[in-house]
């Protein structure tokens, strides 16, 4: 028998790639936006909360399939065994060539943008520089994965207390700052925002709390922490972020939120007007810099999923038993990235890349909770979704608006990320057929097609 993952992730660690991968550069760069769609600064708060409760009810249809099926690989897993080895292998595939590549990007581009403006040795050629920034966090980021997991989740630990106790000060902050400090500016020129988009902006800053289930086979007693980690990380996040815009309107007032251009900076400058830019920067490069990691930790262990199970992708489904990780599939996962990245060079083209394919596999994981009661009834499930079948079923009509929408942004305004995408989907369907049709269906014992728990 291969080498196989060990469960070395705690309730803590587990907690951390949540947190951190859902808290990246969105509450700095969108906050302005989500203000306006909300119009009032308490539909602000409003807005907020019901962003957390549906991404809670994501986060609880998970964790049922993620208790009653803990192995690696999460969507991959449950789309392969509701409607087949096709959606895993289409899953997989996004994940490998699109998806993840793609999500690794936006942060790290993120990070290049606040990194430059603490210091840029290559200002005279911002394009270029904005470019190595981000290929450098990803390389850096890649590499510490590769050497262990221990190296992974520190790294990652370490990170997301950081960030978490750099928006707690970004909190406190607001708070001692003159009431209402930040001078309001035109509205002229700011993009025109409603309640659905601003709506769909919410619901992207706080996406990332699925990552747990990529890690499955990882995390110790799987049948408590998966939900306590599910739980926790999505709740600590709905509080955080509630803070943070609560601080936000004490500060600034809510035309002044709605019109910031730089909204941390602005709220931190008014009580450190000469380093608080400084000091924002810093956080961000942190935030973001979690984000990164926490994607390339748990993005590879879908790869793996697929490797093991299709044999086109062996190469990607072998576990190193020296350093315990899947080298190829950290490696090559970041080789896509680094190429996104040149070929990008900016985060919105990234986000309009992936958002249509994220949000359908999230449909199809989701139905995917009540699929599976009917299919595989015997299975245990430690947990049992609160509120069957309308839990899922919300997120699902969740996941719809931000499928059509997403698409119809990107016809409109970004159609070559449409085109691209569609292209790489498209191969990846003749990939299968061509290497998949006429193959016996694997035995029930192998690969993630076991519900035995691990």
């Amino acid at each position: 028998m291969g080498v196989t993952p060990k469960r070395e992730l705690s309730l803590f660690d587990s907690t951390c790639i949540i947190v951190g991968i859902i808290v990246g550069v969105g509450i700095y760069q969108m906050s302005p936006d989500i203000a306006r769609g909300a119009q009032t600064w308490w539909g602000v708060l409003a807005i907020w909360v019901v962003g957390g409760l549906l991404s809670l009810a994501g986060a609880l249809s998970y964790a049922e399939l993620a208790t009653a099926y803990p192995k690696q690989g999460g969507d991959y897993v449950y789309l392969t065994k509701a409607y087949g080895r096709w959606a895993g292998f289409l899953f997989g595939w996004a994940q490998l060539t699109v998806v993840r590549p793609g999500d690794i990007a936006v942060p790290a581009f993120a990070f290049a943008t606040y990194a430059r403006a603490i210091y840029d040795p290559l200002a005279a050629y911002p394009g270029v520089s904005q470019r190595v920034f981000a290929a450098a966090a990803v390389l850096v980021l890649t590499i510490i994965n590769i050497l262990g997991v221990m190296q992974g989740k520190w790294t990652q630990n370490l990170l997301t207390t950081a960030k978490a106790l750099g928006l707690l000060a970004v909190v406190g902050v607001a708070v001692v700052a003159p009431r209402g400090a930040g001078t309001p500016v035109s509205y002229d020129g700011l993009m025109p925002m409603t309640l659905p988009l601003a709506l769909i902006f919410v619901l992207f800053v706080y996406g990332g709390w699925n990552e747990m289930a990529y890690v499955a086979a990882e995390v110790r007693n799987p049948r408590q922490n998966i939900l306590r980690a599910l739980l926790v990380g999505t709740v600590a996040v709905m509080v955080l972020y509630l803070l943070v815009n609560g601080a936000f309107l004490y500060t600034l007032g809510y035309n002044g939120l709605a019109t910031s251009q730089a909204v941390a900076s602005d709220a931190i400058g008014t009580v450190f007007p000469v380093v608080g830019s400084r000091l924002i920067s810093a956080l961000v490069c942190i935030s973001a810099l979690a984000a990164v990691n926490g994607l390339i930790f748990t993005g590879a262990r879908i790869s793996y999923a697929m490797g093991e199970d299709h044999r086109l992708f062996r190469v990607l489904g072998r576990w190193d038993p020296r350093t315990g990780t899947p080298i190829a599939a950290l490696a090559v996962q970041g080789v896509i990235a680094l190429a996104l990245i040149a070929a990008f060079g900016g985060y919105i083209d990234a986000i309009l890349y992936t958002a249509a394919a994220v949000y359908t596999f999230y449909l199809g994981t989701s139905l995917a909770v009540i699929v599976l009661r009917l299919k595989d009834p015997g299975a245990e499930r430690p947990y049992r979704v609160t509120g069957y079948p309308l839990t899922p079923l919300i997120f699902s009509g969740v996941c719809l608006l931000l499928i059509w929408n997403s698409i119809n942004y990107a016809r409109n305004f970004k159609p070559i990320s449409l085109i691209v995408l569609v292209a790489a989907l498209t191969l990846g369907v003749l990939i299968y057929l061509v290497t998949n049709l006429g193959r016996a269906k694997p035995s029930q014992k192998a690969g993630v097609f076991s519900s035995d728990v691990q």
